[in-house]
């Protein structure tokens, strides 16, 4: 699925259940074939990723950020904390071969995105680490943007949360350990393609996170309504639930920590007004026991009065929002400022936070977007948030002379088609439905076709979340270990309610409360604005192993992974070549004389069309975006809409037009069928010229001095007309556009080669 610095990243296609013990000793259980049917409800070949060389479950910046640690310190503390991590065999094979190997670095993954923890738990203590292959579940992406030739790869890498996972209705707000729902961190990887190399390589990256408010709230789905009401489950004046999880962000993210709350602020019917007026409480009580300058940024904007309203432009507001956002918290370079960024920066470069370090540049802080599903209003906002980081990475990158990006450019496609992807996949998994509200709806260029569909789609998440919700909620707390059968115990199907497992701090009668007022893990404040988890420091040194490999070890073999010689391939099937790249699927065919991906383009111009191809669409969504046991569509044009948007909905064009043609217009005249129009692409699109039907006066004495050099031409190259006597016709013109041409005669005869003296160039009026 994608190509990080040689390390490959692949998605999950097949799995099997292997019983391990042999049958005559297997003690059957009444109840083990239900399990096992609840068990294998979560697809695993839908949406589950790995990598057996790289760390999903950590961000680029965590994973270069440790490269950069002293490794004979690391060598030193881990052979004296953990011997067993090394094999007696693989210093043997060492040894055998002149003691020449690769020392690697592995890390602990972050166990909050890492689906299949729980069952490798059982087995870890057992087995050699090397059998341990951990799991992310969320969206994979990559494509080529192909800048004057230049390769440079986009990734979009999305790590659903673990905990306090499930569906939209039956999961919302906050447990009692300060875990959401819906939480997704997107990390957006910009990489130069030529150099696969993290120490030779140019990267960039950029974190930003989408989850549920941080409340005791939920809503009542007994009632059979499309919108639930709202309800404060609990009361926590103290913002305790709000203050473990802003704790979790500041270890992992540091500081600031940016808001961006997109839940309506007026409505008729108090609705979702209660979920912001109970949040700025939360984070005002908070702030005031930080520092100023750590202190938690909150920027309410009711995103779906905007979307109303005809005076105002959503997008354009949005992105005032994301550069504010952006230039706070800065992203991650792993090169420094090249010298003409320095010579000539940019006025906008010079107000750009994060961490500034040698070696590059640090991002400190992250984004939070929501709003009351995190789906499609939450999906257009980090977009544009990403849409602008992106414009600063190619700035860094050096790809591009100022940091801006604008719409209907062939990167900006790229990067929106991406984005939508990732934002139907995350959709499908939380709410079981794709989006509804996507960027070109919200830039109002979504075809009005699409209406008179809200009623089908309405049906469709309501179905989902009604009729196959429960049974998905309670495969996922059985495959992520929420739920353990045992015996004496009653079975998940006889729990009325899986409150009490997500809420495991209601089962204790003696619980540990944090202080009221200092509210964050110890240590956190002493190194922000840097996240605690990236400092150098005993506690995160004891985190990593020192492992090491032979030379020619599959992990580390890029050329043998990437391009799989010891397979019956072709260069069509691998990686590099299917990925969606800019130049075939985005640019225009009829390019001319600008090729730069940065190019404003009309919507008619580009290589696929705005709304797209609806069977291509759908294949799509079958083989990328399909959800773990995501429950079918009543129809293949099904596609529910979300309970947060009133507006209309957005869909691609039925049968996407031909760019080289425009369509055929076809007519019945009895049994024959007849083309009646075929208007093939003008001449002055395709060569920048256009002849008229009557030619003046001084474009035929043009011509006429062509006809006369054409005859000249072959005047004086006797020898070769003579050659070419049986092949050639008199009186026709062979102009050559390029010297020292070696070719053939134009009747398909074998003739010897044939060097033009001059080259002849000629345009019209």
């Amino acid at each position: 699925m994608a190509d990080i610095g040689g390390h490959a990243i692949y998605k999950i296609e097949d799995t099997n259940m292997i019983y391990i013990p042999n049958d005559t000793v297997r003690i059957t259980h009444p109840d083990e074939a239900r399990y096992l049917r609840i068990f294998q409800n979560v697809d695993l070949s839908s949406n589950f990723y790995f990598s057996y060389s790289y760390d999903l479950s950590h961000s680029l910046q965590y994973n270069l950020t440790i490269l950069r640690m002293p490794l004979e310190i690391l060598k030193t503390e881990t052979i004296q904390t953990r011997q067993e991590s090394f094999d007696i065999f693989e210093d043997e094979g060492l040894t055998a071969q002149g003691g020449s190997g690769v020392f690697g670095i592995c890390s602990e993954p972050y166990k909050k995105y890492v689906w299949n923890g729980q069952l490798l738990d059982i087995v870890k203590n057992t087995v050699h680490h090397d059998w341990l292959l951990y799991v992310i579940h969320g969206f994979c992406g990559q494509s080529k943007l192909l800048i004057y030739g230049r390769p440079v790869h986009v990734t979009l890498i999305a790590r659903r949360s673990s905990k306090f996972a499930g569906t939209r209705f039956l999961k919302r707000g906050a447990n009692s350990e300060g875990d959401v729902a819906n939480e997704v961190e997107t990390e957006q990887i910009l990489c130069d393609a030529s150099v696969m190399s993290f120490s030779a390589g140019s990267y960039s990256s950029y974190v930003q996170v989408r989850g549920s408010v941080p409340l005791y709230w939920s809503q009542d789905i007994s009632t059979m309504m499309p919108k639930p009401p709202i309800t404060l489950d609990q009361a926590d004046p103290f913002a305790h639930i709000a203050a473990l999880h802003f704790d979790q962000m500041l270890q992992r993210f540091g500081s600031p920590i940016i808001i961006l709350n997109l839940v309506k602020e007026r409505e008729k019917r108090k609705h979702e007004r209660i979920l912001s007026e109970e949040l700025v409480g939360a984070v005002t009580y908070l702030n005031q026991f930080l520092p100023p300058e750590h202190a938690i940024v909150y920027i309410p904007w009711d995103m779906a009065k905007y979307t109303k309203s005809k005076l105002c432009n959503v997008l354009d507001r949005l992105n005032v929002i994301a550069e504010s956002v952006v230039k706070k918290t800065g992203f991650f370079v792993n090169r420094p400022d090249s010298y003409c960024s320095i010579l000539r920066p940019d006025e906008k470069w010079n107000e750009l936070g994060g961490f500034v370090v040698p070696t590059g540049r640090l991002q400190t802080g992250v984004l939070r977007t929501n709003c009351v599903d995190c789906l499609d209003r939450t999906n257009t906002a980090q977009f544009m948030v990403g849409k602008c980081a992106l414009a600063y990475q190619l700035y860094s990158l050096g790809l591009i002379d100022k940091p801006n990006l604008q719409f209907d450019t062939d990167a900006v496609r790229l990067f929106e088609e991406l984005y939508e992807d990732h934002g139907d996949t995350l959709s499908l998994q939380y709410g079981g439905s794709q989006l509804v509200h996507r960027v070109k709806t919200y830039r109002k260029i979504a075809p009005w076709t699409q209406h008179s569909k809200d009623i089908m789609q309405t049906l469709s998440r309501y179905y989902s979340n009604a009729f196959s919700d429960a049974d998905r909620q309670d495969s996922i707390n059985l495959f992520l270990g929420v739920f353990q059968p045992a015996e004496g115990k009653p079975h998940l199907w006889e729990l009325p309610t899986d409150f009490y497992l997500h809420h495991k701090n209601t089962m204790s009668l003696s619980q540990t409360r944090r202080s009221y007022t200092y509210w964050w893990t110890r240590g956190v404040l002493n190194h922000l604005p840097l996240p605690y988890d990236e400092v150098t420091c005993t506690e995160n040194r004891r985190k990593l192993i020192v492992k090491k490999f032979h030379k020619y070890e599959e992990e580390i073999d890029i050329h043998n992974e990437f391009f799989r010689p010891y397979e019956l391939s072709s260069f069509d099937d691998t990686f590099c070549l299917a990925m969606t790249n800019s130049i075939r699927d985005f640019m225009p065919k009829n390019v001319g004389i600008d090729p730069s991906p940065f190019t404003v383009r009309k919507p008619d111009e580009t290589g696929k069309s705005v709304v797209g191809n609806k069977s291509n669409r759908e294949e799509t969504v079958l083989q990328r975006k399909t959800a773990a046991s995501a429950p079918p569509p009543p129809s293949e044009e099904a596609v529910s809409s979300s309970s947060e948007d009133d507006s209309g909905t957005d869909k691609e064009d039925e049968g996407a037009v031909s760019q080289r043609s425009t369509p055929v217009k076809m007519t019945d005249t009895g049994d024959n069928i007849k083309i009646t129009e075929n208007i093939v692409q003008s001449m002055k699109d395709m060569y920048g010229i256009n002849l008229s039907d009557v030619p003046s006066e001084d474009d035929l004495t043009i011509y006429t001095r062509f006809v006369q050099l054409g005859q000249n031409q072959h005047k004086q190259d006797k020898n070769n007309q003579q050659l070419c006597s049986k092949h050639r016709l008199d009186g026709v013109i062979n102009l050559a556009q390029t010297p020292n041409i070696v070719g053939s005669c134009d009747l398909g005869g074998l003739c010897p080669p044939k060097q033009v003296s001059s080259s002849l160039f000629f345009s019209f009026k």
